[in-house]
Parts: C-alpha cells; structure tokens; sequence
C-alpha cells in the first residue's frame, strides 16, 4: 500500500461513482456498483477477480476507467488503496474527534459528544467479553442438543440477527417466539440437554424473564446478554456477558453478537463453512438476490 495515497481522492471518486450511476449504461453501472460497496476488495484483487467478483467481464472495467478519464484500470484502482486504511483505524488516533468536536458546525459537538459515548459503549463490551467466558459460551452452545435465543420488543431485532447468521454454524439454532405467540409456547419442549441465550436491557421484559425462569425449572443452560447480572429475583445464568448500556440504542450488545458468531463459526469449521456456501448458493438460485444485469429467477 502506497502510504502517499490522497484517501481523498477516494471519496471524492466514489461521490462521482455515486452521481452517475444512474446514467451509466448497464453493464457499467454493475460495475460502478461493485467498486461502491466493494472499495477494499477493489483496491486488493486484480481486473479479473475483480471482474469475476461482479459478476461482469475484465473489459467492462477497462471501459468504465476509460469513462471516469483514466488511463487504465490501475489508475483507476491505485487511488482506492487508501480504502486499506480502515484496516488500521485504531492506529490512526482520535485527531478526527477532536476536531470535530471544536468544529464549528452547529451538529458538529453533539455528533462527536455521540461518537464518544458510542466508542466507549463497544470498548467496554468487548472488554468484559473475554477470551475465556466466550469460549465457555461457544463450548456450552456447540455441545447443546438445542439452543434457543430469545428477546422482545427493542431487543428481537438482536436476537433476529443472530439467529439468521448463527443457524448457519447450529443448525439447531431456534428463534423465540417465532411469530406472535410468546417464548413460553415455543420453549415447550426445553430440556436440560438444551440452551437458552436469553437478550434483555432495562426495563427488563416479563416474557424474557419467564423464560429465564422456565429454562431454570427445566434445567437447561442460561447465557444472559443484559447490562446486569441481576435482572430479577430467581434469575440465575452460566454464563453474562455484560453490556455497556448508556445509549438508547444496542450497539454495544451488537459488537459482541458479532464477535460471538466469529468464534461460532470458526467452532464450527468445515461444515459451518459448508453451509454457509449451500445458504448462498440458494439464495442465488431463487433469485434472493437483485442484480441490475440480469432479472431473478422466480420460477422453473
């Protein structure tokens, strides 16, 4: 990576990218759309991965550096190289929140005071996560016969989530209440030979704490993901990981989702990875999938 590289340049190439789209012919704006979502991925592989990657051919990317007025399609790949530089964010100092937060820009002290409070929130939720309470958690839901996640209102968007990526590393992965009855009916038949991941913040929803409640009388296993240990009288869990929760929203409980599902899917191995493939690979044949090159198959 060329560390003169203007990461300017980069933004304002994607701008353009962004205002023409819609002017491009097809095949061009396909790959216009690669290079927006993709810059990294772009500013590594080379035109005929690239090229393969979206799905359309090496020439279409030649064409669309020719239409941007570059000379070749390493010109037009060199200045997305500053892109790399988010792999390196934590070295590059907080400079930018300083001055953003002295910016004079009536937005520009509130967005940094929220910025703050967000980078806080994720550090200190990873930090409590650690390495040895996550790998008792990952051996208590790989060995369980069932796992059940479960949450309400503000929080089953999280416990959504997790379920969509994390039935692809436990196939035995069950998302409650499913549809518009309550926890409790889809957790009939919990065992002690079962898990429940259990997502709650204050004020705590009575259903997930009957549920809680139910897990404890049937014996399964608990892993709580709350902003305390103590949510309710009788409530008792193998395994908390606790979440900063000075927000209105769960970002905090989202960065350690995702670093769960990490250690689920590498726990997972081989066979994680195979179902993840057969997962895309269906959603490409049914047409999951919009692409502006070509309309989806909906029927034999």
């Amino acid at each position: 990576m060329n560390p003169q590289l203007d990461p300017k340049q980069t933004a304002r190439l994607l701008a353009t990218l962004k205002e023409s789209i819609s002017h491009m012919p097809p095949k061009l704006a396909a790959a216009a759309k690669y290079i927006i979502d993709n810059p990294g991925d772009f500013a590594l592989d080379p035109v005929r991965l690239t090229a393969t990657k979206a799905g359309i051919s090496a020439n279409t990317l030649v064409r669309l550096a020719e239409h941007l007025g570059f000379d070749s399609f390493e010109a037009l790949r060199t200045p997305f190289r500053a892109a790399l530089v988010t792999g390196q964010e934590a070295g590059l100092g907080e400079d930018w929140l300083a001055q953003m937060q002295t910016s004079d820009a009536p937005s520009a002290a509130l967005q940094a005071r929220a910025a703050r409070n967000e980078i806080n929130i994720v550090a200190r939720s990873l930090r409590l996560m650690t390495p040895e309470r996550t790998a008792a958690i990952v051996e208590t839901l790989t060995s369980a016969r069932r796992c059940y996640v479960t949450a309400t209102r503000a929080s089953y968007a999280l416990a959504h989530y997790f379920h969509y990526v994390g039935r692809m590393a436990l196939p035995d992965l069950d998302l409650v209440p499913r549809h518009m009855g309550s926890a409790m009916d889809d957790l009939i038949d919990l065992s002690a030979e079962d898990c429940l991941i259990a997502i709650t913040f204050a004020p705590y929803s009575s259903g997930t704490i009957q549920a809680l409640r139910m897990a404890a009388k049937r014996g399964a296993k608990v892993v709580l993901i709350s902003d305390s240990e103590v949510i309710a009288p009788g409530i008792h869990a193998d395994h908390v990981l606790a979440v900063a929760s000075n927000s209105l929203h769960a970002f905090g409980a989202m960065a350690v989702l995702e670093c769960l599902l990490t250690h689920l899917i590498t726990a997972g191995g081989d066979t994680a990875r195979r179902r993840i493939e057969a997962y895309e690979d269906l959603r490409q044949d049914s047409g999951a999938y919009w692409s502006g090159t070509k309309l989806p198959r909906t029927g034999r």
